[in-house]
């Protein structure tokens, strides 16, 4: 099956969305190389970064629909693009904290690094505008973001499961998954599918041995050595999954 971009109907900070031609049940989601953090106040970019993203977030789609977890991927269409359904999506982020760090340590006073005795499971509302703030299980339900508590348990036993999937691959990898943010949505059938990406963008990911940054907290914290993290945790990736050459 052959695929054909259509008209853009969305560009956002990481990425831009087109319709599909002749497929309207369809999305084509093309990364790019932008930069960006603190709710696009700082903004960056380097070459072929929208590549990278792509095929991380393929690789671990891949790995995830293979441990049983749903996600909206139909087809890679190579540098930069994925094809996937057209979802109705959830108002929440759904976050996995299994090491405290960034804005949750320095909230508790807590040093950044403090391993948790089982994984956090936070939510926050999608709304830029309002720079996604976190809610309690109560005042999302009072946003109608979902039907009743029973689905937000199940976005939470969701997140879970996509945790448990990414922190092995990753350590496979070398790799601590310190915390992650998933965007969800839902079909027809209210069949839930992991959407947008998995990349070091919306990853912490911290090297095993050196414990040296390999995320997006590279740009945000003006360290340096951006693209070669991302592309690192693209070589390691395809590695432990064996996935071809790098």
């Amino acid at each position: 099956m052959s695929y054909k971009k259509g008209k853009e109907i969305y560009d956002g900070k990481a990425k831009k969305l087109f319709d599909v031609v002749g497929h309207p049940e369809l999305l084509w989601q093309e990364f790019k190389d932008s930069l960006t953090a603190f709710n696009a106040q700082k903004r960056g970019s380097f070459e072929q970064k929208g590549a990278l993203n792509r095929e991380i977030s393929a690789l671990l789609y891949e790995e995830l629909e293979s441990k049983g977890v749903t996600t909206h991927r139909v087809m890679e269409i190579p540098p930069t693009a994925i094809v996937t359904k057209k979802l109705d999506m959830v108002k929440l982020e759904v976050v996995v904290r299994n090491i405290l760090a960034g804005s949750t340590a320095k909230k508790f006073g807590i040093e950044e690094g403090k391993p948790l005795e089982a994984p956090l499971v936070e939510f926050y509302y999608k709304d830029d505008a309002l720079a996604d703030p976190f809610v309690s299980d109560d005042q999302a339900l009072m946003l109608k973001t979902v039907r009743s508590k029973a689905e937000l348990d199940e976005l939470r036993s969701f997140g879970l499961k996509v945790n448990e999937v990414l922190k092995s691959t990753m350590e496979r990898a070398g790799i601590d998954l310190v915390d992650f943010k998933i965007e969800v949505g839902r079909d027809a059938d209210r069949r839930l599918y992991l959407a947008d990406e998995i990349s070091p963008d919306c990853c912490r990911l911290w090297d095993k041995v050196t414990g040296q940054k390999m995320d997006k907290d590279r740009f945000r914290r003006d360290l340096g050595g951006v693209e070669e993290a991302y592309r690192e945790v693209c070589v390691r990736l395809k590695s432990t999954l064996k996935k071809g050459s790098v």
